[in-house]
């Protein structure tokens, strides 16, 4: 078959959760498939929407379509870009096209596919498709105190006060007019993507809670929904052994941004006894890193100097780089997660996790059975679960033991000759095709 990935970014150019997923997809894929990735680049100093090729760097069988998007990412929907999707289903001649992201490309790049009458299949990562800002935590919150606030739910007006108010004037006798252009720009934003979504054939989410909340929430017929965990290279993450002659060691993996929660626990590290190690890796965000090695440096005792600051890994290489390294992996974020990629690295890996008790990461990991949880948002909680640890390590080590192993596994898809002609019948049928073993 010949398959088409759509994602906003691609390893190593962009190196987070969904953008790893859906390069280790396309290599599952490729060991049978034709597989094609249309993804992003940003270079300031080439036309916008240029197209670029490669080939990904770890498996030359994914070809890379790229197009630049270094000015105009911050917008939904695009001519250019859905112009530059339509040449390469016309060169390519897809069999499917299953997306994994949209923001930073084209929402209506889905109205090419489906004028072709190919099947579209897209894997819910967030909540961008019913939130504009993809996580459900307000910007500029009622309460200035209370930073990056949990939302409740999408409404136009708030999303326009508590988001985009970071594009209002300033001038307070303007905030009124601010205020309503930004309100039905979200609500045009809405009503656009909403008529895409119309567009999908099936959509795949993989938490149960993210499940639910699309279809109460934002109203997606169980008929398009399915639950569907994601499918992972086990061979890649087995052989975990510990690296000998360390401290108790925390891992954290993931970008240096505040959804992320490492202020929560950095400032939870700096409560824990003992003289255990975290160590954060990722990719340095300018501000934002600095910010959080300020925090760092300013806990208590010496606590800041066993605080590692590592670069990112190649995700193939995560049991050496990663795992070996640590004796826990904790996952703090401050937004309700879905289904954290590291949650389900992690206990393949045979490494405990601790996480908060909310959304999809209470949903795969079981206090006391297969990690620890703690209150979302709780800094004091998340200490005492990590002091846990620290004080009996062998608790990590029967929590690791006891780690679910991810049921997923790629298999290989059907023949495209056994397939019903329907595009939505098609695109059940991969995702028959490729459900858990």
């Amino acid at each position: 078959m010949k398959v088409l990935l759509v994602i906003h970014g691609y390893p190593m150019r962009y190196n987070a959760g969904s953008e790893v997923y859906t390069q280790t997809f396309a290599h599952g894929l490729a060991a049978r498939h034709e597989v094609q990735v249309f993804t992003r680049f940003e270079d300031p100093f080439v036309p916008e929407y240029a197209m670029a090729e490669d080939r990904d760097r770890d498996d030359a069988r994914v070809r890379l379509r790229l197009v630049n998007m270094a000015r105009a990412r911050d917008g939904y929907r695009h001519a250019g870009v859905d112009a530059q999707f339509a040449a390469v289903l016309d060169d390519f001649r897809p069999d499917i096209v299953h997306v994994g992201h949209l923001n930073h490309l084209s929402t209506s790049l889905l109205s090419e596919a489906a004028q072709r009458s190919i099947p579209i299949v897209f894997t819910l990562h967030d909540y961008w498709l019913m939130c504009p800002r993809g996580q459900f935590m307000q910007m500029h919150p009622e309460d200035p105190g209370d930073l990056w606030a949990v939302c409740d739910g999408q409404d136009d007006r708030k999303c326009a006060e508590r988001c985009y108010a970071r594009y209002f004037s300033g001038a307070a006798d303007e905030r009124g007019e601010d205020l309503a252009y930004w309100t039905r720009w979200v609500g045009r934003r809405m009503a656009h993507v909403r008529e895409m979504a119309e567009l999908v054939d099936v959509f795949v989410a993989p938490a149960r809670y993210l499940q639910q909340r699309f279809q109460a929430d934002f109203g997606l017929p169980a008929s398009k929904l399915r639950y569907l965990d994601y499918g992972f290279d086990r061979s890649r993450l087995a052989g975990r052994q510990r690296s000998p002659g360390e401290p108790f060691t925390f891992g954290y993996i993931g970008t240096h941004i505040p959804a992320k929660g490492i202020h929560v626990l950095l400032r939870a590290f700096g409560e824990v006894t003992g003289a255990p190690r975290l160590r954060v890796w990722g990719r340095p965000r300018g501000a934002d890193t600095e910010a959080l090695r300020a925090i760092a440096a300013a806990l208590p005792g010496d606590a800041g100097a066993r605080v590692e600051w590592v670069p990112e890994y190649r995700n193939q290489d995560i049991v050496r780089d990663v795992f070996d390294r640590v004796d826990a992996i904790v996952v703090p974020s401050v937004w309700i997660e879905n289904s954290p990629l590291v949650i389900h690295e992690a206990q393949q890996a045979r490494v405990p996790v601790v996480t908060a008790d909310v959304g999809g990461m209470a949903e795969y990991v079981h206090d006391g059975v297969n990690g620890l949880l703690f209150r979302h948002r709780d800094t004091s909680s998340l200490a005492g679960a990590m002091q846990r640890l620290v004080d009996d390590p062998d608790l990590g080590r029967r929590l690791g033991a006891r780690a679910t192993l991810n049921r997923s596994r790629a298999t290989s898809p059907k023949s495209a000759r056994t397939w019903p002609s329907s595009r939505r019948s098609t695109a059940r049928c991969w995702l028959g095709a490729t459900q858990p073993g």
